[in-house]
C-alpha cells in the first residue's frame, strides 16, 4: 500500500449488496486502481460475500492476488488432528433445524464413507444452536472439534466425541468458531 490508511476509500460489501453496487465497487479497476476485498472474520471470498467483487474482478479482466493471511477453517484443520490431505469445507449450513440435521447427518455419512474431513461453521450468534443439532443428531462416537476465537487470547480449540461433549458444551455464544468433524 503506497498511501497511509486514512487515505482509501472503504465501502460496505454484504450478502444484502447488489449486483449493480458490485459493479459500482470494483469500477476504479477500470481506470487502473487498485481495490482490495477484506473479511470481518475468516478469508475474504471463502464463505463470504467477497467472492462477489473477485467474480466481478475476474470478469472485467483485472488482475486478482490474495494476500497471505491466518484462514480460521485452515488453522482450525490444522490444530484438529483430523485428516488434512482430504477435506471438505462446506461454509453454513442451513438455518432451517431439520434441513440443518439433514445436512449433519449427510456430513457424518460423507465422513463413514471417505475418511474426508467435514468442515462448516455457522453466524456467531447461532452456534450453540448449531452445537446442540450436532450433538442430538450425531452418532455419540462422532469426533467433533470445536475451534472458537482463532488466533485470540480466549481461543478453545478440543477435539472429543460427541457423547464427551453433550456432557460439557461450551458457550459459543457470539464466538466466531469452526466445526469439523473427522476421524
Amino acid at each position: 500500500i503506497q498511501r497511509s490508511i486514512e487515505e482509501l476509500h472503504f465501502s460496505v460489501l454484504d450478502k444484502k449488496t447488489r449486483p449493480e453496487q458490485v459493479s459500482e465497487l470494483v469500477g476504479p479497476l477500470n481506470d487502473g486502481v487498485d481495490i482490495g476485498v477484506m473479511s470481518e472474520a475468516g478469508a475474504p471470498g471463502v464463505a463470504d460475500p467477497g467472492a462477489k467483487a473477485v467474480a466481478a474482478a475476474h470478469k472485467m479482466g483485472a488482475k486478482v492476488a490474495p494476500l497471505v493471511g491466518p484462514s480460521s477453517f485452515l488453522l482450525a484443520l490444522m490444530s484438529s488432528g483430523f485428516n488434512g490431505q482430504s477435506f471438505a469445507f462446506h461454509g453454513y449450513l442451513p438455518i432451517d433445524k431439520g434441513a440443518r440435521q439433514n445436512a449433519i447427518r449427510r456430513l457424518e455419512k460423507d465422513l463413514e464413507h471417505s475418511g474426508q474431513t467435514q468442515m462448516f461453521m455457522e453466524t456467531p450468534y447461532r452456534n450453540d444452536q448449531l452445537l446442540a443439532d450436532i450433538i442430538s443428531t450425531g452418532k455419540s462416537n462422532t469426533l467433533l472439534c470445536i475451534a472458537a476465537d482463532l488466533t485470540t487470547d480466549s481461543e478453545f480449540i478440543r477435539t472429543k466425541p460427541l457423547h464427551k461433549w453433550a456432557k460439557q458444551k461450551p458457550k459459543l455464544h457470539k464466538r466466531p468458531t469452526v466445526f469439523l468433524i473427522g476421524r
